[in-house]
């Protein structure tokens, strides 16, 4: 699937602020599905406390929070809050990112927590203020870095030679 109008200078990027907006109601729809999954893994493996079997329940919510993205992303370009924030995700070429490419995306994006949650392991805080502050900082600090690239793009979008650009939704009939 080609974006429309995809000839690479008319591909337009989003800006910083809705591209956040469109993060934070990505959080918003993915509590459902990290929800429904851990139902499901609860029942299938008859968990009856939050801290038993906790690492299998990360692992698994980390291979369907994957599965969301890749085959969002691979299949239509754009997850229901990108749609619903009219912006798309293209490969080099301007189409819809294959599955590889946009399984490496779903990797690479853990940066924006990963230096968040790696500082708080190591400086040993624990709590849900210290986490939240760090989590928020590290997250403003990742997109604030997109605003130093002349494509604005997020640098596991520079790694994986995707882009977020603006879409327009194709006209009724």
């Amino acid at each position: 699937m080609t974006v429309p109008g995809s000839q690479q200078g008319a591909l337009q990027t989003p800006g910083l602020a809705r591209r956040l907006a469109c993060f934070l109601y990505e959080g918003v729809l993915l509590f459902g599905v990290v929800a429904a999954a851990g139902l499901i893994y609860g029942i299938a493996t008859n968990q009856r406390h939050a801290l038993v079997g906790a690492v299998g329940l990360r692992i698994f919510l980390f291979v369907v929070l994957g599965a969301y993205f890749v085959w969002f992303w691979s299949r239509h370009g754009q997850t229901l809050a990108q749609r619903t924030w009219r912006m798309q995700l293209v490969g080099p070429d301007g189409r819809t990112p294959s599955s590889m490419r946009a399984a490496c995306r779903y990797m690479l994006s853990w940066l924006w927590f990963l230096p968040a949650l790696l500082m708080l392991h190591f400086s040993g805080l624990k709590g849900t203020p210290p986490t939240l502050v760090a989590l928020i900082a590290g997250v403003m600090t990742y997109a604030v870095l997109s605003q130093l690239n002349p494509r604005k793009q997020y640098l596991h979008d520079l790694a994986c030679g995707t882009r977020l650009v603006d879409w327009q939704p194709p006209p009724k009939p």
